[in-house]
């Protein structure tokens, strides 16, 4: 349920769909991190270095959710984000895992959701034991993330928004309700659809950049782009770059032998 891959030769790609970004700004949507920090720094760097050499422009930077669960070090990428809105215009869409994340601290069906599918790598990094883990029950496990999760961390999350719209690109985590009016859309579609909006092929209000499904790599389906690479599971993390009319991509590989490199697509 929570972890769906798609092939990028499942389909082809249809024709590109016109669409801008307003004169002077520039914009960096990055995929579903998943708590690797690694990669996250690398991309960062890598953005602000891009983002000097294009020259001068109103630069905006935005996370499509999941920054947490499943990888390894979820507290430094909230971290790392929280950080990097001091000196740059970072805005963060919250994802089903942010979601997740939140609920879990008062309800017990939720944690086990949670823990299931990426929470047990997010309650590590916060510097729960592993026997201790192991040993504890759900509600001892709610109470220990209760003590060691800042409140300024659920704070910064809870603080996530929904849906961002920028010239004629609309920006949300899993994608949206085909035909309803992005008013209209419900909080649960924006953070957990799949199908369908997936298979969806008209045209929408504006092109859809989310991540949520992973594909090998990113995904130009005309009405939308999708930009989960997989980072957590294939060492991929992937940001669309948007200026003007143009798009182009840039991913932090992390090839298990030579460390992490940046590639310009």
């Amino acid at each position: 349920m929570f972890q769906f891959f798609r092939s990028k030769k499942a389909e082809p790609e249809l024709p590109r769909i016109e669409a801008s970004v307003p004169a002077g700004e520039r914009v960096y949507a990055v995929g579903d991190i998943h708590g690797r920090s690694d990669l996250f720094i690398a991309l960062i760097e890598a953005i602000e270095i891009d983002n000097r050499e294009k020259g001068p422009a109103t630069t905006t930077v935005v996370l499509l959710g999941d920054l947490v669960d499943r990888g390894p070090d979820s507290v430094n990428v909230l971290a790392l984000a929280r950080e990097w809105q001091k000196f740059r215009n970072v805005r963060i869409l919250a994802g089903n895992h942010e979601e997740m994340f939140l609920r879990s601290f008062d309800n017990v069906d939720m944690m086990r959701h949670f823990l299931r599918h990426g929470g047990r790598e997010t309650l590590l990094s916060y510097g729960v034991d592993k026997r201790e883990y192991s040993r504890a029950s759900i509600e001892e496990l709610q109470e220990l993330m209760a003590k060691l999760v800042p409140q300024a961390d659920l704070d910064f999350i809870a603080g996530f928004e929904n849906i961002i719209t920028i010239g004629d690109y609309i920006f949300v985590h899993a994608g949206i309700e085909p035909g309803l009016p992005l008013e209209e859309q419900s909080i649960s579609k924006l953070r957990w659809i799949r199908e369908p909006f997936l298979s969806h092929r008209e045209a929408h209000d504006g092109v859809i950049v989310h991540g949520h499904t992973i594909s090998e790599a990113p995904e130009d389906q005309g009405n939308r782009i999708g930009v989960d690479t997989g980072a957590y599971c294939s060492g991929r993390l992937t940001a669309i770059v948007l200026e003007g009319d143009s798009r182009r991509y840039m991913t932090a590989i992390d090839d298990g032998e030579n460390g992490i490199s940046v590639v310009n697509e």
